[in-house]
Formats: structure tokens, C-alpha cells, sequence
């Protein structure tokens, strides 16, 4: 039996180019988002040839996540310095005040929580390809999801004023 051969990368490349780097954006914040969605697609390019097809952007999807995880790994080992106050991340140009509240709130919430919301709103992975990316089952992942946005619902909406 013989397999398709894949499409070249570049036209995978541009596909997936834009989920991928909302999701990251939402995984590691704007300011590292593009030196890990690099990160990302070199891995991606590494493997192309062995992708099996089916879920082309969970595989991708998949490889960033790792990449994100990675990411945060070696952050959690560097030192940071005491005598300064961190810098706060610049909003992208994409990003309106509202948005900015959202992306606040989804950097919040636990990891399994924020890559679930992330992956479904930044990517708009179906909940099928969430569940491959996560190694959960899909109704797994839309209960994740679903979590996740009732949490974000209760820290964002304004309380009701009497």
C-alpha cells in the first residue's frame, strides 16, 4: 500500500501558521511566543516526512505544546533578578483592551486548563484534535474546556450590582 505523498512544508507551513502561533501566544505570552513558534516548525520540519496525515494540525498542535512546556522548564530554571520589577508583557497589535483582559485571565488558570482553552479558542482545534494534542479522550477535552471557560466567566463578568 502506498501512501500520498505530503504536501510540501512551506504550504503546511502557511496553514498552520496562525492557529500555531495564537495558541503560543496563549501558552508562553506574547514576547516569546515567536522564538518558540520557530522552535516549533523546525521540530515540525524534522519530522514531516514521518507525519502519519489524519490530524495534521493536533500533530502540529502537539509539537508546540512540548515546545511550550519545554519553554517553561528552562525559564523555571534561570535566574531571574530580585532588585528589578519584570516586565510586563506588551499586548500585540491584534489585541484590544478586552482581549487583553481574556488573555490575563486564560494565563490564570491551571496548565491543563489554559492549553484546553487555548487550543480550542486560539487554535480552533475540534475537540477531537484537542484530545489527540492533550493524550486525553476527546469528551475528556471538552470537559476541560468547559471548566476552563466557566472559570474564566467567573474572574472576568462583572458582578451584578444591587
Amino acid at each position: 500500500m502506498t501512501s500520498s505523498p505530503q504536501p510540501p512544508f512551506q504550504a503546511f507551513l502557511d496553514e498552520h501558521r496562525l492557529p500555531v502561533l495564537a495558541y503560543l501566544r496563549a501558552a508562553v505570552g506574547y514576547s516569546d511566543a515567536e522564538d518558540v513558534f520557530q522552535e516549533t516548525f523546525i521540530a515540525a520540519l524534522r519530522a514531516y516526512e514521518r507525519m502519519d496525515g489524519r490530524y495534521p494540525r493536533a500533530w502540529v498542535m502537539t509539537i508546540a505544546r512540548r515546545k511550550a512546556i519545554d519553554h517553561h522548564r528552562a525559564r523555571a530554571r534561570r535566574p531571574e533578578p530580585r532588585d528589578e520589577v519584570p516586565e510586563q508583557p506588551v499586548p500585540g497589535p491584534e489585541q484590544d483592551a478586552g482581549g487583553e483582559e481574556v488573555w490575563r485571565a486564560v494565563a490564570d488558570l491551571s496548565d491543563a486548563q489554559r492549553d484546553a482553552v487555548a487550543l480550542r479558542f486560539a487554535a480552533d482545534l475540534s475537540y477531537r484534535e484537542i484530545g489527540d494534542t492533550l493524550e486525553i479522550s476527546e469528551a475528556a477535552a471538552r470537559r476541560r474546556v468547559s471548566d476552563a471557560v466557566a472559570k474564566l466567566r467567573e474572574s472576568i463578568e462583572p458582578e451584578d450590582v444591587a
